[in-house]
């Protein structure tokens, strides 16, 4: 009996010691291994939190990206309506450009026309005049002014070969160059209204400002001021002229 007891114990006690190096055994076995797993757990959070980060990074990135691109796209555009808008400037100054080239064709064509109305100046003579008067620092027409040249332009229209002077003038009141520039303005007056309302063709009238120049009256006055503010309109014709050259070549042919 005793000793099957102590077989006993010897047996028990040899396989409590076989636990325990089991035990041991899966412990030194897995221990390793469950380091390598907390490792790479750390290492995936690390790279998780990585990629978030880059992510992050990107993010930022891409909104200051689209934000640059916003602002390059609206200096784009704004850059694109100055272009426009210069575009639409040159056009209105290429356009003006013609204008003046049209009117500085026309006063050509309306030179030329009078030089070959007034090619012989000494056949034309003084066939008419008027003298417009103007208020103090005017240069519009008065009632009795535009009536006086209806009736200028009524005698004029039936003849052929004719041409009319325009000369502004002033009182001496005044800067000369101011004055000067007043007289053109009256002239233009007178020019105006005879083209406008009478169809006088602007190729037949010859203008010229000269403001304070040639007073009809030297005083210094308020009456001899008035008398020089004015426009003379003088008509002068070659018909009578050519009619009297034409009547002697016939009495000759007689």
């Amino acid at each position: 009996m005793k000793a099957f007891l102590a077989t006993t114990f010897l047996a028990t006690g040899a396989m409590l010691a076989g636990g325990c190096a089991t035990k041991k055994y899966v412990r030194n076995t897995t221990a390793p291994v469950q380091a390598k797993v907390d490792q790479v757990g750390e290492q995936t959070a690390t790279n998780s939190k990585q990629i978030n980060d880059t992510r992050t990074d990107l993010k930022a990135v891409d909104e200051k990206a689209q934000s640059g691109i916003s602002a390059a796209q609206e200096k784009a555009a704004t850059a694109d309506q100055h272009a426009g808008d210069a575009m639409n400037k040159a056009n209105a100054a290429d356009q003006h450009a013609a204008q003046a080239d049209q009117k500085a064709d026309q006063a050509a064509q309306g030179l030329n026309q009078l030089r070959g109305v007034v090619a012989n100046i000494d056949d034309y003579k003084l066939q008419t005049s008027a003298t417009v008067a103007f208020n103090f620092d005017k240069s519009a027409l008065s009632d009795d002014a535009k009536q006086d040249l209806d009736k200028l332009a009524q005698g004029v229209k039936a003849d052929k070969r004719y041409f009319i002077a325009v000369e502004g003038y002033t009182d001496s009141v005044g800067s000369k160059q101011y004055n000067f520039e007043l007289s053109k303005r009256r002239a233009d007056a007178v020019v105006n209204y005879l083209v406008a309302s009478q169809d006088i063709p602007i190729y037949r009238i010859h203008t010229i400002g000269l403001g304070e120049e040639k007073p009809v009256d030297e005083g210094r006055n308020r009456a001899a001021r008035a008398k020089n503010r004015r426009v003379e309109v003088k008509v002068f014709s070659a018909d009578q002229v050519m009619a009297s050259m034409s009547t002697d070549a016939n009495r000759a042919v007689k």
